[in-house]
């Protein structure tokens, strides 16, 4: 089998694949990236669920490297719907010519780590194989999809479908009867627009999810102009924020505690007001203090007792965890949907479905006929798409190995024993908690500083050392122990995934102060890491 042999092979051809392609032409090194689908876009050429569109701005979702790029690029709407973020990414590739570069349609079924040659051996299934300096991992956080396995999901005879592997063609729901299982975020986006056409839709809610309006809106020409005009500046004070987004949205500081219920109430509706992610911005201290929370998301209930008419159904749908646990969902429409004469909820918490039908599910012994049943039950999060692929670093051992007990990184971009070997948002990163495009340029800008300090200074290798990726675990861990995200069983733990270790993922030190680390571990002649001839 011939070998072909490239500086680096990129994973993915999302937007930290796109990115890292195109920084790494820059610099003249010689790239090849691999992408399962048919083309670029990565979770938005994936999740094509009616509905699914961004719940960070359009103004702030979007790469940074390129003036020019973002004064061309005109949004039309305050959230981006996927198929324009879709046509964004094809415009990119299309623009900085990445096409040529990139393997579609071509799955990375191994990468081995040849100790004697200091390379990657990387096989496709394309029966190809690749030698590499480098790999870089794009695979995504939110790419692997997560099926339950529930007892005879192969009998029904009806349509089914997982939100994050959506047809391309589109999906018809008039005159049908539809049950769709879980309300997370796919499910709070797609479950309006489904209700408007079909017969009957059946909800199955586990957990009840925290729903903020996005009051979502064709993009006010003047205030994008008015961004354009000071791009520089606007990302600057992004970069600042904690989720390195929501700059020019109101925020306070202060304790709840330290005004009175009227202020609260009016702070609360403001930000309501305001939607989307930014709520919890309303206080310093609702991500730290249970008791401040528990005012937050009393608020939030209080308002989906007033939207959703039926108080069984209201009290139903009323969250009982932690305000930000699970990641807060942005909605149009969602709770108000409840009160169409169509649409069931049925609470499945307490006695889960038993079993899926050639007519569709049992559910405490009643049997629900089905002309489709959607999935929306989510992802593997942060490490189900790295963990697919065979990756055996030194020694051999294997990657899954390695992470058998949680995900071990320095930084969120290497692990020990796995030398030239980077992962973008990965585990031990912001990842997740913040603006994903800024993350990832962040990143791969960090990976490629890195290689090209090595080609210039005669060095072969990069590999996190044992001790630093040990502190950085500790470090991600006691962070995260400060905060109320790990009090609930979300996907930022892999609690949705049967058998997965439970362990807080991403950093949540917030996006500026783990830019400063990784800018000092890099000016400190890269701190932690060895560095071989």
């Amino acid at each position: 089998m011939s070998e072909q042999r490239v500086d680096a092979v990129i994973v993915g051809a999302g937007f930290a694949g796109m990115y890292a392609l195109h920084r790494l032409l820059k610099e003249n090194f010689q790239p090849i990236v691999f992408e399962i689908g048919d083309n670029v876009g990565g979770t938005w050429y994936w999740n094509r669920y009616p509905g699914a569109r961004c719940d960070v701005q359009s103004m702030e979702y979007s790469y940074t490297f390129d003036d020019t790029l973002q004064q061309d690029w005109n949004w039309s709407e305050k959230y981006a719907p996927q198929t324009e973020i879709l046509r964004y990414a094809n415009h990119v590739a299309d623009r900085f010519n990445l096409r040529p570069h990139i393997n579609f349609g071509t799955r990375v079924l191994s990468a081995h780590y040849q100790e004697d040659d200091q390379e990657w051996l990387v096989s496709t299934d394309d029966n190809k194989v690749y030698r590499a300096k480098f790999c870089i991992m794009g695979t995504g956080c939110l790419s692997s999809t997560n099926l339950p396995k529930f007892k005879g999901i192969d009998l029904f005879s009806g349509e089914s479908f997982h939100t994050g592997d959506w047809p391309h063609s589109p999906v018809d729901f008039s005159s049908k009867r539809i049950g769709i299982i879980g309300t997370g975020s796919s499910a709070i986006q797609s479950i309006p627009l489904i209700a408007e056409s079909c017969e009957q839709l059946t909800v199955f809610q586990r957990t009840a999810n925290f729903s903020i309006p996005a009051h979502n809106r064709p993009l006010d020409k003047q205030y994008a102009a008015s961004i354009k005009e000071s791009y520089p500046t606007f990302r600057a004070e992004n970069r600042q924020m904690f989720a390195a987004f929501g700059s020019h949205q109101s925020r306070w500081d202060d304790s709840i505690f330290d005004v009175d219920d009227d202020t609260r109430q009016v702070r609360f509706e403001t930000k309501w007001q305001e939607g989307g992610l930014g709520f919890t911005s309303a206080f310093g201290d609702t991500g730290a203090s249970k008791q401040a929370n528990d005012i937050a998301a009393e608020f939030v209930r209080n308002k989906i007792r007033t939207i959703v008419n039926d108080s069984e159904v209201a009290e139903l749908l009323c969250p009982d965890q932690v305000l930000g646990c699970k990641r807060v969902c942005v909605d149009s429409h969602y709770f108000e949907t409840y009160n169409r004469p169509n649409v069931q909820l049925v609470n499945v918490k307490e006695h889960p479905i038993e079993e899926i039908t050639a007519e569709g599910l049992i559910h405490k012994d009643q049997h629900y006929q089905f002309d489709m049943i959607i999935y929306a039950t989510g992802f593997d999060a942060m490490t189900g798409s790295l963990l697919k692929i065979d990756i055996a670093g030194k020694d051999g051992i294997s990657l899954q190995e390695k992470w058998q007990a949680g995900p071990r990184t320095y930084l969120g971009l290497c692990t020990y024993g796995f030398p030239n070997f980077f992962t973008v948002s990965g585990p031990g990163s912001p990842s997740v908690l913040s603006n994903m495009i800024i993350t990832i340029e962040q990143h791969v800008n960090w990976i490629i500083d890195c290689m090209t300090h090595l080609r210039d200074n005669n060095l072969s290798t990069i590999e996190a050392l044992e001790e630093a990726e040990n502190d950085w675990v500790m470090q991600t861990n006691e962070i995260a122990k400060g905060t109320l995200f790990p009090t609930c069983n979300s996907w930022y733990l892999g609690a949705n995934v049967p058998g997965k270790p439970r362990i807080f993922m991403p950093f949540a030190g917030g996006f500026p102060a783990y830019a400063q680390i990784c800018a000092e571990v890099a000016e400190q002649h890269y701190r932690g890491f060895e560095l071989s001839a």
